[in-house]
């Protein structure tokens, strides 16, 4: 019996966009730098080509991430990569809901998408291969290790998993968790909202504004490449400070400013290089 993931439209949107980012990125540092700077144009596109492959990899094991089960376990999917849990293995079943606090430990995500290690405030680690964890999702404690997943319909695999596992299914609110057990999820926290808003918006008026204003100008190709810049720090700062903010809402608040600080040096050399 299979049960699939819901691939919603955040799935396939972030999959397009991370690509249009990247195919940028790359097309950038290509175009900002000639010959005469090989070293560093090579020192920029190893990790970019890098980046680029590891995004193929994780875009295409999501289309083919999924759920199966049969009369000895489980097997979760995720492109190549597959898991088989024995039902005589598993220990909780519990069935999560209401929004959770969870940072990535060492994995990737965007809205839709969720794979990888990572840590859930109240609950503790967990492998996670989801498309909407936030929604509330099933946490299978096995002698394993514990995993996240999020078929289509919860209910009925958490009902079927606790047939097959002879156990009984637990349910688990986040919603009803003290906030000194959840802790504060940095989105739902004003003041990160506001520096990751100030954020997105001062990268994407720097980048419309150069692509208004820079063709035809003759200014230096340079500039580019600070756009470029502007968009990997942007993605460093903002992941890494989401993780922080779960041991130190200032770390995680000085991490945004320092991105808003570096990309508005770069918009301010380059309209006084375009203007001058």
């Amino acid at each position: 019996m299979n049960f699939n993931v819901n691939k919603t439209a955040g799935f396939y949107l972030g999959s397009i966009a991370g690509f249009l980012i990247l195919g940028f990125c790359i097309w950038g540092i290509n175009f900002s730098l000639g010959n005469d700077d090989q070293t560093l144009k090579t020192m920029l596109l190893i990790p970019a080509f890098i980046f680029l492959g590891i995004f193929i990899v994780v875009v295409l094991s999501g289309l083919f991430m999924g759920y199966s089960m049969d009369d000895n376990g489980i097997q979760i999917r995720w492109g190549f990569r597959k898991k088989y849990i024995m039902w005589n293995e598993i220990e909780h079943i519990i069935k999560v809901e209401g929004r959770s606090n969870f940072f990535s430990i060492f994995g990737i995500s965007w809205p839709g998408y969720v794979v990888g290690l990572y840590n859930i405030k109240g609950l503790g680690p967990v492998r996670m291969y989801a498309t909407h964890p936030e929604k509330g999702f099933l946490y299978l404690k096995t002698s394993k290790g514990f995993y996240g997943i999020t078929p289509r319909n919860v209910a009925e695999t958490a009902k079927f998993i606790g047939e097959k596992a002879a156990k009984n299914i637990e349910y688990f609110d986040m919603n009803e968790m003290p906030e000194e057990v959840k802790g504060k999820i940095a989105t739902e926290d004003r003041s990160y909202r506001l520096l990751y808003t100030l954020n997105i918006i001062l990268l994407l008026t720097y980048a419309l504004y150069l692509a208004l204003f820079f063709p035809g100008t003759g200014a230096s190709k340079f500039i580019i490449l600070l756009l470029v810049l502007a968009i990997g720090l942007f993605f460093f700062n903002t992941s890494n400070a989401s993780r922080l903010f779960q041991f130190s809402p200032n770390g995680g608040y000085t991490l945004l400013i320092l991105g808003i600080i570096v990309t508005g040096t770069f918009f301010i050399l380059s309209l006084v290089e375009i203007t001058l």
